[in-house]
């Protein structure tokens, strides 16, 4: 095993990291059962107190999971939170083809499971994101309330699929999607928001059909993304 010995300062830290380190590098795989307190307190040179506070770190973050009378077992050997800040720090091409995938997926959820109330929480977002007139480009309106609006309407049908890992995935992504609706409100290079688009996704969940409803949540995202595109081959 490929464990040091601890330094003095930020003992715990310094025994997570390693332990992080280890699970990355595949000393323990997805179900592995991690070596007792008593033994990593040995390998590492530290206390089992600092040794269970790091474990605790960890559970906490999503890589470990203690079972009562069993041990620690490993959930998964990527800390989550590295995944997500990549998922932040991706290019504008990559955050569109994923969101696109995650709305197309919740759109074909969304028409087999929605509500009355889930549909017209959709229909009062876009009426309340028409009402603010920025179809045509940026102006005097609210882009910030108008792209509140938007991301209101595909939460709408996010939560309308009844899925809540979806939920909380595209809750956590929601902030960058509209940070990118309010860029490109203020890029006149860059595709408007069509209403019309948006109101063909939303017949077709309210008329139950699946494929059409994924199929909408794909062509609302296909302009922007070739928009994209074409600008990333200009450079």
């Amino acid at each position: 095993m490929a464990l040091h010995a601890a330094g003095r300062q930020s003992l715990v830290d310094s025994v997570v990291d390693q332990l992080r380190a280890q699970l990355a590098a595949g000393e323990w795989g997805v179900g592995d059962r991690l070596p007792t307190e008593h033994a990593l307190a040995e390998i590492l040179q530290v206390g089992r107190n600092t040794v269970r506070e790091a474990v605790r770190v960890l559970v906490h973050a999503g890589m470990l999971r203690s079972r009562q009378g069993e041990g620690t077992f490993v959930v998964s050997v990527t800390d989550p939170a590295s995944a997500l800040r990549a998922v932040q720090r991706a290019s504008i091409r990559d955050a569109l083809e994923l969101r696109t995938a995650l709305e197309a997926e919740a759109a074909r959820l969304a028409a087999l499971r929605r509500g009355p109330a889930d549909l017209e929480r959709m229909r009062s977002a876009l009426d309340a994101q028409q009402r603010l007139g920025l179809e045509g480009g940026p102006g005097a309106a609210d882009t910030e309330l108008y792209a509140d609006h938007d991301v209101e309407f595909h939460r709408a049908v996010v939560d309308a699929a009844r899925n809540s890992a979806l939920t909380a995935l595209y809750d956590w992504f929601a902030g960058s999607v509209r940070e990118a609706l309010v860029t490109a409100l203020a890029d006149r290079e860059m595709a408007r928001v069509n209403h019309a688009d948006h109101r063909v996704l939303l017949d077709a969940i309210a008329c139950g059909d699946p494929a059409a409803a994924e199929a909408a949540a794909r062509h609302l995202l296909e302009r922007p993304l070739r928009q994209v595109e074409e600008l990333l081959a200009e450079e």
